[in-house]
């Protein structure tokens, strides 16, 4: 990836996770669900830790990975694990 790209997508994550209609943590939360259904283990990795840090309870989390199963089916339960770990680590 060149510098550029690089940059333009750190301009995109700043301004989609941005807090508007939707809090950090919220967004948050749909980033982790969206990481979990691409099955996205840096993704999770990501926005486990930062869900935590812009407030998610790991209820939350679990509630949000119950989500991630019914929409996913059983590889959503591999990943949705690591997205555990990545929150509890």
């Amino acid at each position: 990836m060149t510098p550029a790209t690089a940059s333009a997508f750190k301009q995109l994550h700043a301004a989609s996770l941005a807090p508007a209609s939707l809090d950090l943590k919220t967004k948050e939360l749909i980033a982790l669900a969206c990481g979990v259904s691409r099955l996205c283990e840096g993704c999770i990795i990501h926005h486990a830790k930062a869900a935590k840090a812009a407030g998610a309870t790991l209820a939350e989390v679990q509630d949000t990975l119950d989500v991630c199963v019914l929409m996913g089916g059983g590889p959503a339960t591999v990943y949705g694990k690591k997205a555990i770990e990545a929150y509890n680590s």
